[in-house]
């Protein structure tokens, strides 16, 4: 056990894991630490999806570590680099030799009476179970299923000859040279396999139910290649990340606040691009622009892809499976080889982690969220969640230096234990993923956080207010119980709201 015991635990290795780990180092060089990680290599999302053409949906001035620049002049990076970006950041802060690969984390309790956490994990690669007991735990397992992403069941599908793939488990010896392709979806991964897959295969066609909002973004920013032609590369990349962030934060906020606007704007610019060779129904939502994500390609790949006959938009529900494709409920039908679900995620908090508090199981989805870290009734605990409206990386980044602010502070109070309080009775039922009203958030309500009516109980998605109180804000104050020494159990959230659900 001596080995297995930390000041604090990282569940997983993916780009906030590493972030997590890499600030640790840099905020609080003493406290022990490890991280666990269930794949055998850093990256996360990163390592796990390998399919063609998979690259960012957000710039990487702000996708990158606010404390190590990223120096390429690409807008929006493939897989590959940001493996390596991230590989290369645990290498260059020594973070790599404190994880702990091919280990699945089981669950993990609290002890009031010890004041540590204990957790369980199975070594996969030899069946071993292992025990682990830290002081403090960070979770950093992102917000989905990585065994299985979500799919559901059409009818006819065992009656189709050909082959049917989930983006999430790309088979890498997948051949479709020559091979007609049906994309299902909408989202960034469909509008990122279309134009990767319209140059190898016979046809591509993108069949959705309703369309989407979709941007151009320069595949090289200029502005950004000259800053960092002329300028050193930490100024260079403060400079490009602010001005990212500044502009990404007025889209958002021109959205919310003249919504009409953005969206004559938008199907505007999608209107130049298709040059009116397509029909614009299918780029034609339904909803306003940020009531889901909004979708960037570079250089206009998609419309690339249309006007040259090599793809096409199908906007449809589908009736069933058949031998040779999909029939859809107008009565027509789409020819396929393959075909590919990429029709979204499966939401799960902590990688199925089982958490309890002395014993009691953690109803998290009847829990608020603190500054969007902590949890609500949960002590010595934080959740890496990154923003849906804006890079993830940025909450992530300012997220785990809260952490290292929460730490140090503990440290010099001479505290052991801290623990989120909500005196306001703040819950509401929108989960921690209200924002976005997309199919797999709607679907997921049950298994998420809550937030609250006020700060510091809701999550606002907006980093620029973000920042500061993460930064600078008060430790205590008023909404977290601190505790010298072990202490009587804890309970995680008031009787009455447990009983309501």
């Amino acid at each position: 056990m001596k080995n297995n015991h930390f000041d604090v635990l990282i569940i997983g290795a993916g780009l906030s894991g590493i972030g997590a780990a890499c600030h640790l180092v840099r905020e609080c060089p003493k406290k022990s630490f490890a991280v666990l990680e269930r794949r055998e290599a850093i990256g996360g999302t990163w390592d796990l999806f390998r399919y063609p053409g998979i690259r960012s949906d957000s710039d990487m001035y702000s996708f990158g570590y606010s404390f190590r620049p990223w120096t390429e002049p690409r807008v929006l990076a493939d897989g590959p680099s940001i493996r390596r970006y991230v590989n290369e950041t645990a290498q260059e802060y020594g973070v790599d030799k404190h994880i702990r690969f091919g280990r699945k984390v089981l669950s993990a309790d609290w002890s009031s009476a010890l004041g540590v956490w204990t957790v369980e994990a199975l070594d996969e690669q030899t069946g071993k179970a292992e025990r682990y007991t830290a002081g403090f735990v960070i979770g950093c397992t992102g917000y989905y299923n990585y065994d299985a992403g979500y799919r559901p069941d059409f009818p006819g599908e065992k009656d189709f000859k050909g082959q049917i793939v989930h983006p999430q488990h790309w088979p890498e010896t997948l051949d479709y040279k020559g091979k007609r392709v049906v994309v299902i979806g909408s989202g960034a991964t469909a509008i990122t396999l279309v134009p990767s897959m319209a140059d190898t295969a016979e046809h591509v066609t993108m069949l959705q139910r309703s369309p989407t909002y979709i941007l151009t973004v320069p595949a090289v920013d200029p502005i950004a290649r000259n800053l960092q032609r002329l300028l050193p590369s930490k100024l260079a990349y403060r400079l490009n990340r602010g001005r990212n962030i500044a502009i990404n934060r007025l889209l958002y906020r021109m959205a919310r606040a003249r919504p009409k606007v953005v969206k004559r704007l938008l199907l505007g610019l999608v209107r130049k691009q298709l040059g009116g060779t397509i029909d614009m129904r299918h780029f034609t939502p339904h909803y306003n622009p940020w009531d889901e994500r909004l979708c960037v390609v570079p250089n206009g790949d998609l419309f690339k892809a249309l006007r040259s006959g090599r793809a096409s938009m199908a906007t449809d529900h589908i009736e069933r499976f058949t031998k040779t494709g999909i029939q859809l409920k107008s009565g027509e039908h789409l020819d396929a080889d393959i075909i590919v679900t990429a029709t979204g995620l499966d939401v799960q908090m902590l990688g199925g982690v089982k958490m309890a508090v002395d014993g009691e199981p953690v109803q998290i989805n009847q829990l608020l969220t603190y500054k969007g870290v902590l949890v609500e009734g949960i002590p010595n605990a934080a959740i890496v969640f990154g923003y849906t409206n804006i890079s993830w990386t940025l909450k992530a980044d300012i997220a785990s230096e809260y952490v290292c602010r929460l730490l140090k502070h503990m440290d010099r109070k001479g505290y052991t234990r801290v623990v989120p309080r909500d005196h306001g009775d703040n819950l509401t039922d929108d989960t921690v993923l209200g924002a976005l009203s997309s199919g797999y958030i709607r679907r997921s309500a049950d298994r998420l956080p809550r937030q609250g009516r006020e700060m510091p109980w809701q999550v606002r998605q907006d980093y620029v207010r973000d920042a500061p109180m993460l930064r600078f804000g008060d430790i205590e104050d008023g909404c977290l119980e601190f505790v010298r020494g072990s202490a009587a159990p804890v309970a995680t959230a008031p009787p009455a709201r447990a009983a309501a659900g």
